[in-house]
């Protein structure tokens, strides 16, 4: 008796080129932690991006954030304005930073930072304590924020803006690379994103003076001297040659991945847009998002679970929304400012299986249960 195999919300999808970088590697012996490949690699980034950008490739997109904050001289005691939904490596780097996070919810049209709560909160830290010291505002499943008017309220209160862009490789505001529209980018190879090195990240600014200071963090602030000398605590962040040599391999096809991820996207939506009790997140004029998780809203928990659980039975992975920060045990005791988006989200929404490797067979299983759900 045949068994299904499982499918993923999404999984790795090599291209079949990353072999020959990693083979280099091996025989050329650049096993450490630099050589060609990482060179190669952030260049690869840089030109994919376009524009004056700066690319330090790191070990993860969370070592890119702790970077960046400590780069935009975040330090204890200091506040730091963050999206509420989002995964918990955006806000983690706050805390290693010994600053404490702020939470700002989302509005409905992208469901990323909501500009309005991002200025009330603004005002209300700055009345009550102090000037936040930098904001990380996040590109939710690959779509863009609403980058000019949050940029916009960050130069008026002169606070710098990270920009989380782990999930947006692929996405563009206005014909602008995601990553590339702030002070500081950062980008996530894990092995769930459009393209992986297995576990990786970078940091991206125009700033060549800050990427040299974020490469010398990165390998354990090691002066310029004969011996080991150090005047700063530094990490070992820096990328190893070999995963730089699967990042290259994938950068080669990471257009067929945006493709296919969208075309996942549309395939779900022409099929599952019937149902009243479903909808999908529109992308606003301007925004293109790389659909790297296709999610939908549900009308309610109940349906939701009943989805979930169904494709569950079928050995089908799907998840529901990012649970907010504000609502986690581990941040209950800081501040947010919400007015219930990001909770209704989390209450109603479900991702999907989105990998680019997908077979159409797999997403006709995926719509065949969705679509038997009771109440639909």
């Amino acid at each position: 008796m045949l068994t299904k195999t499982k499918i993923y919300l999404s999984s790795p999808h090599m291209g079949g080129s990353e072999q020959k970088f990693v083979n280099q590697a091996f025989d050329t012996n650049w096993i450490a932690p630099l050589g060609p490949n990482v060179d190669g690699f952030e260049n690869d980034i840089k030109s994919y991006l376009g524009g004056n950008n700066e690319v330090a490739v790191l070990s993860s997109g969370t070592a890119a954030i702790h970077l960046a904050l400590q780069l935009l001289g975040v330090s204890k005691g200091d506040e730091v304005l963050c999206q509420s939904f989002t995964f918990s490596a955006s806000a983690n780097p706050i805390i290693y930073q010994g600053a404490s996070p702020i939470f700002i919810d989302s509005e409905s049209d992208t469901w990323n930072m909501s500009p309005e709560l991002l200025e009330i909160a603004i005002k209300d830290r700055i009345e009550k304590h102090k000037k936040p010291k930098a904001i990380i505002a996040v590109h939710l499943y690959g779509m863009p924020y609403k980058a000019e008017e949050i940029n916009s309220i960050a130069k008026k209160y002169d606070i710098p803006v990270v920009e989380d862009s782990a999930e947006a490789l692929g996405s563009t505001y206005f014909n602008q690379a995601c990553g590339t529209l702030s002070d500081v980018g950062i980008l996530s190879f894990n092995g769930n994103k459009i393209i992986t090195t297995s576990g990786g990240g970078a940091l991206i600014t125009k700033s060549s003076e800050l990427k040299n200071k974020a490469i010398f963090l990165s390998t354990q602030a090691r002066d310029n001297a004969p011996h080991y000398q150090h005047s700063s605590i530094g990490y070992n962040y820096r990328m190893s040659n070999v995963l730089a040599g699967i990042g290259r391999g994938q950068m080669e096809v990471i257009n067929d991945r945006v493709e296919a991820r969208r075309k996942n996207h549309k395939y779900y939506k022409n099929n599952l847009s019937k149902f009243n009790t479903i909808e999908f997140l529109d992308e606003p004029e301007g925004f293109f998002s790389n659909r790297w998780i296709t999610c939908i809203k549900t009308n309610s928990y109940e349906l939701r679970e009943s989805i979930r659980l169904a494709l569950q039975k079928d050995d089908i992975e799907s998840r529901p929304l990012w649970k907010p920060m504000h609502m986690q045990p581990v941040f209950k005791d800081y501040l947010s400012y919400t007015d219930g988006t990001s909770e209704k989200l989390f209450n109603v929404g479900l991702c999907l299986p989105s990998g680019s490797n997908l077979s159409q067979d797999d997403l006709d299983r995926v719509l065949s249960i969705i679509t038997k759900t009771p109440n639909l």
